[in-house]
């Protein structure tokens, strides 16, 4: 008996890991929900499931950034070609900043999700940090100790300091080579590191999603539901409406093609609420699904993970003007463009990690005369709308490295337009070129 329950175990097993791993996340989000809903308070004892995972991912994020920038700049022999990407990722994410946060302010105003709202808790304010200014983050982003700024996982110093090691490198030619194939070959195990850590994801996601479902319940949400549907509303607009047209007019790819290939990483971003921990699965939809040279998404998607907010940046529309309308305060148009300019400016700064908008919410709202007091009226619901506006910056991350990998003649438009299935194939080929052509080169 025990031999055929062991076997049976095992053939269940086998059709379990073969399903794909979003749909794996999916079951694992639902099912968590619904474990959630019906534990309610005592679904709190699954939270270290998910927070197990949640520490894996961060365990992955320095070490894969750093690696995957050197890997990216000396793969680029050409400093004026990653001189130039470097400037279309600046201009392309703070373009779309700027877009998402007007559309929030739009989604925002036709809602109204403030009006009729009541104060709610107010002490939590005195626990949200205070947010630094624009002119302390440009100054903070050079390291004054690279070592503890890779300690301590300050994600944009890291990335100052990895782009000006890697262009060192490429400067100093024949010297640099040994450095650059040992952080190849840490890049390739950080590759490999995430790919494991990404098989658990559907019982981290289970683990999550348990707790949050049993942490607040319906009965919570349903004074803010008006808010949660306006971000909901407005993120899915800039997804499905905003990104299509980008990939249609700039890149000239169909989008399906696009969602499809970036579901695993929606799906983890939309449990994590992190952009940063999102940013192994990123790497891996860029490269396995979507075609793009890992010589351009090893530069472009850690940059995005700092510097892109697009999600954050609606949220901060929506909630700016749910503050304004819930204290009956009247904006001008004024106000209206600071909050935009703001919002824009205070994304490059901002950590890729839950709860961060929040942190930023108080520098916008400082910035054109709101109450602080506003932030203590969504804070209750912050991880909710967290999930929603992560998915939103990862997927602008993503779609941003297409649009520049097209721009550079560095996608495959075959490897992009395949299936899922076909994709894995294409992967495998295109990894099994890059080691005959990597060994060729030591030879």
């Amino acid at each position: 008996m025990s031999k055929q329950r062991s076997s049976a175990l095992g053939r269940a097993w086998s059709r379990w890991m073969s399903v794909p791993l979003w749909l794996q996340i999916f079951i694992g989000m639902v099912l968590g929900i619904t474990v959630g809903v019906v534990l309610g308070e005592q679904a709190v004892y699954l939270k270290p499931i998910g927070t197990l995972f949640v520490n894996t991912i961060k365990m992955l994020i320095v070490p894969l950034v750093f690696c995957s920038l050197i890997v990216g700049v000396t793969s680029m022999e050409d400093t004026a070609k990653m001189g130039r990407i470097g400037f279309k990722s600046f201009a392309f994410y703070l373009c779309t900043t700027a877009i998402a946060i007007s559309l929030g302010l739009a989604v925002g105003y036709i809602i109204q999700p403030g009006a009729g709202v009541p104060p709610l808790h107010h002490d939590i304010v005195h626990t949200v940090k205070e947010a630094p200014s624009v002119m302390q983050t440009l100054i903070d982003i050079v390291p004054t100790n690279p070592i503890a700024a890779l300690a301590s996982g300050q994600i944009l110093q890291v990335i100052v300091f990895a782009v000006a090691l890697g262009i060192a490198l490429v400067l100093i030619g024949d010297h640099g080579k040994p450095a650059i194939k040992v952080f190849e070959s840490l890049a390739e195990a950080m590759y490999k590191l995430t790919d494991m850590v990404m098989k658990l994801a559907p019982y981290g996601v289970f683990g999550l999603m348990a707790w949050v479902a049993g942490e607040y319940g319906v009965d919570m949400l349903w004074p803010l539901i008006k808010v949660i549907i306006a971000v909901y509303l407005g993120c899915i607009i800039h997804i499905l409406g905003f990104y299509s047209i980008v990939l249609r007019v700039f890149a000239k790819l169909n989008p399906l093609h696009f969602f499809k290939g970036i579901s695993n990483a929606m799906a983890v971003a939309f449990t994590t609420s992190s952009s940063a921990g999102t940013l192994p699965a990123s790497m891996k939809c860029a490269s396995e699904y979507l075609g793009v040279n890992k010589k351009i998404s090893s530069f472009v998607l850690p940059l995005g993970t700092t510097i892109n907010m697009d999600g954050t940046a609606l949220y901060q529309g929506v909630t700016a003007l749910f503050v304004a309308q819930a204290f009956g305060i009247d904006l001008t148009w004024v106000d209206y463009l600071t909050i935009i300019l703001t919002a824009t400016l205070a994304s490059i700064g901002t950590a890729g990690v839950p709860g961060a908008g929040l942190v930023m919410l108080t520098l916008v709202l400082s910035t054109v005369g709101l109450p602080l007091e506003g932030v203590a009226l969504i804070a209750g619901i912050d991880r909710i709308l967290d999930m929603a506006r992560t998915v939103v910056n990862v997927s602008g991350d993503l779609v941003a490295t297409i649009v520049i990998a097209k721009s550079e003649d560095e996608l495959d438009e075959d490897h992009y337009n395949a299936d899922m299935a076909q994709s894995a194939v294409l992967a495998e080929q295109n990894a099994a070129l890059e080691n005959a052509a990597a060994k060729n080169a030591n030879v």
